[in-house]
């Protein structure tokens, strides 16, 4: 119980030091402790394979989700680089999102059993941090009418909780003998 609770406080601290730090251009320390807690998160997770799996499909999705409507100038980053690709998605946030992959089997397993959950979360509650991160710090800058990056944000959340929450999960039932059979 008490990973959990120390997963939830981590992280929300973690998103506002990566978010102000953006803000004030200087991301460099708040970077470097996300790589610590995502490290000191990995020995408490139920597998911890499963959560560096997890971490690679984050940090991939951050790539899309941030990098290209970044690159399309649909918004604009306060700390734009160092970014994957270049003029994408920044490192501080790419941090943001593996430790916010290490919340999936600790704060938020809840999503692992009830993705359904999960997809409502983040439809709701991706566009909701962006827009906290713009209104209440200016660490993004959107440049689009709200429909376009709400709409991208809100759809590809939802896919990236549902790809978190039981992308892992999915792998291992695949790789698990069918009912009646020996196994490969």
């Amino acid at each position: 119980m008490w990973i959990r609770i120390i997963n939830f406080v981590g992280y929300q601290a973690l998103w506002f030091a990566l978010v102000i730090g953006a803000s004030r251009g200087s991301t460099t320390v708040p970077v470097i402790i996300a790589c610590v807690f995502v490290a000191l998160q990995l020995p408490f997770g139920s597998d911890p394979m499963a959560d560096v799996r997890r971490l690679i499909v984050a940090v991939a999705l951050g790539t899309f989700v941030d990098g290209v409507p970044s690159l399309l100038g649909w918004w604009h980053y306060a700390t734009p680089s160092p970014a994957l690709p270049a003029g994408g998605a920044p490192l501080w946030i790419l941090a943001l999102w593996a430790s916010f992959a290490t919340t999936i089997d600790r704060s938020l397993r809840v999503v692992r059993a009830h993705p359904w959950l999960g997809v409502i979360l983040g439809a709701v509650g991706g566009p909701a941090a962006y827009e906290a991160a713009a209104r209440g710090w200016q660490a993004v800058v959107f440049t689009r009418p709200p429909a376009l990056y709400l709409g991208w944000l809100s759809v590809n959340w939802a896919i990236a909780m549902a790809l978190l929450a039981r992308g892992v999960s999915g792998a291992e039932a695949m790789s698990r003998p069918s009912p009646g059979t020996s196994g490969p």
